[in-house]
């Protein structure tokens, strides 16, 4: 009769699996990777000027005058340059960018490492700790772009500071201006890696927030 019926269909019902969840969740794919990178390289922009100002001070005069502009010496040619043509530069695919800004931060953290344990000052030791530390951070982020891209990273270690048993600064006016274009080649990796990041994060859209459902109760 129609009254069993109801109770059959009502203990079925009880005894059915809990339904699906809908659960509501963002992938976090390239998009929010680039920005991150993005938002870290602008970071180190700002933390780079603090610093190198208080660097340059003290190394003393004259790397701390601001019209001071030596030329580049063939001993500052193991640090890696970002004087490259604008134009030639944006002309690479996304991966080749990614792959040089990859190698060169990797090795311009090694030497920052050296020039840290080479400073007199407790102050200044933690400022380029806390630096170094930041662009750690950075080279990682960097490899975590280049994978959500299905780029592969650059084959290899980063090339230390110097080969072995290559000859030390002669004198400490050279040592200094080592350190000189360690930071002003720094500045202009980090100028040019923000705008590639900018220009990249145009090109990728942002992260897709996504429905899934989730089955429970199996």
């Amino acid at each position: 009769d129609s009254w069993g019926i109801f109770t059959f269909l009502c203990a079925a019902l009880c005894n059915l699996p809990a339904l699906p969840a809908l659960n509501c969740s963002e992938e976090l794919g390239a998009g929010q990777s680039i920005q991150q990178t993005y938002d870290l390289t602008r970071y180190l922009e700002h933390q780079l000027r603090t610093l190198a100002g208080t660097y340059l001070n003290y190394l003393g005069p004259p790397f701390n005058e601001p019209d001071f502009n030596p030329p580049r010496l063939a001993r500052a040619e193991r640090v890696p340059s970002a004087t490259v043509d604008l134009d030639l530069w944006r002309g690479l695919t996304d991966n080749a960018r990614l792959a040089a800004n990859y190698r060169a931060y990797s090795r311009l953290l090694c030497y920052l490492r050296v020039l840290d344990g080479q400073v007199g000052t407790a102050e200044l030791r933690h400022r380029l700790a806390h630096f170094c530390a930041s662009l750690q951070g950075l080279v990682l982020s960097i490899g975590g772009v280049m994978s959500s891209l299905g780029y592969p990273l650059p084959a290899g270690p980063a090339a230390p500071p110097a080969p072995p048993g290559a000859p030390a600064a002669p004198n400490d006016f050279l040592k200094k201006m080592d350190d000189f274009w360690l930071l002003k080649e720094l500045q202009t990796w980090l100028w040019r890696s923000a705008k590639d990041f900018n220009r990249l994060k145009k090109k990728v859209p942002p992260a897709v927030v996504t429905l899934r459902l989730e089955a429970r109760g199996f």
